[in-house]
């Protein structure tokens, strides 16, 4: 294997991502210098987080360079190594992009044991999705047992792993999501208490009933709407974690219309990225391991197949048409 494919940004999208914003290459496989590894990709992981490093905006993090390959998460197997910390045959986990071969130094490579957890799974649950859900519940929520807890985007791969989680901590898990299918799922097989269905039509009423001791704690992944229904159920120094805003990532405007509840309920509201706190991610990691090798932590993966797939695959993650968390099987 000579030569490996790779998606590149074409373009920055004008309001919805297009398939016209990427671009298939096809490259030469580098040679590697002394302390690198090349790897084969195995799975890539799709995140709504990708959508804001394609603008070029002021953010947390350099947005996405044109005519650079895609960031993105992925698992794979080394298959050559001028790294003595690294041999061929080690599976790893890394940021080689959307990518079916990538180049890496080390640096930010982690080595996998796949004995009981499967090489898909540190993309999702025992990956930087489970870590987010484990810091946001974690060290912004900390919930206390007895308390009512609510996730946005209760289905995806983040929204999953914070009400498991919760109730692992003795907490009334709620979820919000879209449609029955993924609301069934969520209180049937993830063990939520109750899910709502934004799409019903009567979100304010059913969040009512699902909370009707209010709610303590928010973990955000949405906003706009869904977001402004929560704040009215808040309880008294009630805790936000703000992970993501995806009813606003194709540009629409965000108002907050319940901001009043932040002074009424003493509210306080945290953005967080998780990759700025990697001393939390050995304790974070290891929970979420134990929990997903004894089956405890359920998920489920919505996998596309191949990297052309990918920019589609993306679109629909954007627009929620996955279920779980949302993958590229590469080989």
């Amino acid at each position: 294997m000579n030569t490996y494919k790779r998606l590149v940004l074409a373009s920055r999208p004008k309001g919805e991502v297009s398939p016209d914003n990427f671009r298939l290459e096809e490259v030469p496989v580098p040679t590697l210098k002394d302390g690198e590894v090349l790897i084969r990709n195995h799975y890539l992981s799709l995140d709504p987080y990708m959508r804001m490093r394609m603008e070029d905006v002021k953010s947390y993090a350099a947005p996405q360079a044109i005519g650079e390959t895609m960031i993105g998460g992925t698992v794979g197997e080394i298959v050559e190594s001028k790294n003595p910390k690294f041999a061929a045959g080690d599976k790893v986990q890394g940021m080689m992009g959307w990518s079916e071969m990538g180049v890496s130094d080390g640096t930010l490579l982690r080595k996998l044991d796949t004995t009981h957890v499967p090489l898909s799974a540190y993309l999702g649950s025992v990956g930087m999705p489970g870590m987010t859900a484990w810091y946001g519940l974690t060290q912004i929520m900390q919930p206390k047992e007895g308390e009512t807890i609510v996730v946005s985007a209760a289905s995806g791969a983040v929204g999953s792993v914070v009400g498991q989680l919760a109730k692992v901590r003795g907490c009334r898990a709620v979820g919000i999501a879209g449609g029955k299918e993924k609301c069934d799922y969520v209180v049937n097989e993830l063990g939520f208490d109750a899910c709502v269905d934004y799409k019903a039509g009567n979100l304010v009423e059913d969040l009512a009933k699902a909370t009707p001791n209010g709610i303590d704690a928010i973990f955000e992944n949405v906003g706009g709407e869904v977001f402004d229904a929560a704040l009215a159920r808040m309880n008294p120094f009630g805790r936000i974690a703000l992970c993501g805003l995806i009813a606003g990532y194709d540009g629409e405007p965000m108002a907050i219309n319940n901001v009043r509840t932040f002074l009424t309920m003493r509210l306080t509201m945290r953005g967080f990225i998780v990759s700025e706190h990697m001393e939390f991610w050995p304790q974070g990691l290891k929970e979420l391991g134990t929990l997903v090798a004894s089956g405890k932590l359920k998920f489920r993966e919505s996998v596309a197949q191949g990297l052309e797939s990918a920019p589609e695959a993306f679109i629909g993650l954007l627009k929620g048409k996955n279920f779980g968390k949302q993958l590229v099987k590469l080989i």
